[in-house]
């Protein structure tokens, strides 16, 4: 069998994107997963071209049915990391709603008990952002949003992090 793969999913957030690309690029052996949101974004905050690098593969959302995510149960993948998880991706986690690359990639590393570590964009009442041409921004995430990402620690199998250094620690211990 294949060496395991780091699986990175990336929705339609702005925020903590810069850093996650930097933290990503220090792995080998990553497959980025991108949303139609992401693939956007990334495009709006010109890092698309910051997706490459040795033994990083870049998967687009074409479809809602992707064949990647029966990697999973394959044993493809060690671990699946969302970052940035926006607050939509997290409501559909937390609600069980597989309609999109990640949120489906989600569900079958569940379904596969591969571990996965999600941070979310909405994590504190008040946040400072930066928009795409690095103006910095303040952020107000909704209650519901704040609810969604404290349900979301409660599922089991699931690391919620607040932090890249997080994730770090997180790959660390899967690895």
């Amino acid at each position: 069998m294949e060496e395991q793969r780091i699986a990175w999913g990336i929705t339609g957030a702005g925020h903590f994107l810069e850093e996650c690309t930097r933290r990503l690029l220090r792995y080998e052996r990553v497959d980025v997963f991108l949303s139609r949101a992401a693939d956007d974004v990334t495009r709006m905050y010109h890092f698309q071209d910051r997706l490459q690098g040795p033994g990083i593969r870049v998967r687009r959302e074409t479809s809602v049915i992707s064949p990647w995510v029966g990697a999973f149960s394959r044993g493809t993948y060690r671990v699946l990391v969302v970052a940035p998880a926006t607050s939509n991706s997290v409501a559909k986690f937390v609600y069980g709603i597989s309609d999109s690359l990640v949120t489906n990639l989600f569900a079958q590393a569940g379904k596969s008990r591969v571990p996965v570590v999600v941070l979310p964009c909405d994590l504190t009442p008040e946040m400072d952002s930066l928009d795409p041409h690095g103006m910095p921004v303040k952020v107000y995430p909704r209650p519901i949003d704040l609810e969604n990402t404290d349900r979301l620690r409660r599922f089991a199998g699931i690391t919620v992090v607040t932090s890249i250094e997080e994730i770090e620690r997180c790959l660390d211990t899967c690895l």
